[in-house]
């Protein structure tokens, strides 16, 4: 991976840098500086501590959005044993922007949904930056409606800026393509357990995450509208996103407070990009317990307890 850095990440890198220095110094047999390098390790973990436990939503933004980070393949490969792709939705053409497919996850036989970003300009084209197409949201579907058929749960791993905004895509149907994913996921008998592993925007991502547990990692954002489309509206001034992002609370602390999510899985200090295995881990361990849970209800229990939470959610008032 390229060395890529954040604004306020570059204090901890560059102490890091005088750390490798001086530790090449002292391989060179030039100077004994042990003690030295032990002292600003302490000072760099401190520092990073401090940074990253005081982030305000826009680098909370910046953060979910590093293009480091990990995208849903890196978490299948790590987590997902046995993964077999299944593409196309069987009526217009394949989306390489969700992946989807079946394999074996915590010791459960499961069908993984993810929505794939790409790492560079030929890859991001590729997968159109993690915006679905109808067709993406169609193939989901199918991929779902095969686990519900054979009782396998259902995860998905939500990481898109929203769904393809394009001229193709809405005369192909998108708004419908997502709204049948809303209906039918509520009405699925199996387990459906959604982790944000990055972008949550707007219906792109929704259409993936009814679920019986919704799951953010730490750093990762949730909202109905990205911060440059918010301020766009709002303030009439994309510039102004930094301030739009503080107005729509879309990190996963915020997401808690309100009871639309389930849980945060932490990440690693420094962000999820700084060390996948454990991060891997994390979301592998979250994933399994709730499927522990969820497992051995009763289907028709299980569709009334979505049903129930997702009313729950927001506030009326009946005139």
């Amino acid at each position: 991976m390229n060395r890529y850095s954040l604004d306020f990440e570059k204090p901890i890198l560059e102490l890091e840098a005088k750390i490798d220095e001086l530790e090449a110094l002292s391989r060179s047999g030039q100077i004994g500086i042990d003690g030295e390098v032990k002292r600003l390790r302490l000072k760099a973990k401190k520092l990073r501590l401090e940074i990253y436990a005081r982030l305000t939503r826009w680098q909370c933004v910046q953060l979910a959005r590093h293009p480091n980070r990990p995208y849903a393949l890196d978490y299948i490969k790590l987590i997902v044993e046995d993964f077999v792709e299944l593409h196309g939705d069987r009526c217009f053409r394949d989306d390489p922007s969700i992946v989807a497919g079946l394999g074996r996850w915590g010791g459960h036989s499961a069908a993984v949904i993810g929505q794939q970003k790409g790492r560079g300009t030929r890859e991001n084209l590729f997968r159109n930056f993690g915006m679905a197409h109808p067709e993406g949201y169609r193939k989901a579907l199918r991929v779902m409606k095969l686990a519900d058929k054979f009782g396998l749960p259902i995860i998905t791993l939500i990481d898109t800026p929203g769904a393809y905004p394009g001229l193709g895509a809405e005369e192909r149907g998108q708004a419908q393509a997502i709204a049948e994913n809303l209906y039918c996921m509520s009405q699925f008998s199996v387990p459906i357990v959604a982790v944000v592993i990055g972008e949550g925007g707007s219906g792109g991502a929704l259409a993936l995450g009814v679920a019986d547990r919704v799951y953010m990692l730490q750093y990762a954002i949730y909202s109905v509208i990205s911060p440059e489309g918010c301020a766009s509206i709002l303030y009439r001034d994309a510039s102004k996103a930094q301030a739009a992002a503080e107005a729509l609370r879309l990190t996963a602390v915020d997401l808690e407070s309100y009871k639309l999510i389930d849980g945060i899985i932490p990440e690693p200090p420094g962000g999820a990009h700084n060390n996948p295995e454990l991060t891997a881990r994390q979301v592998e361990a979250s994933v399994t317990a709730a499927l522990n849970e969820l497992t051995p209800l009763d289907p028709e229990e299980r569709i009334q307890m979505r049903i129930e939470k997702y009313r729950r959610m927001g506030q009326w008032i009946e005139a």
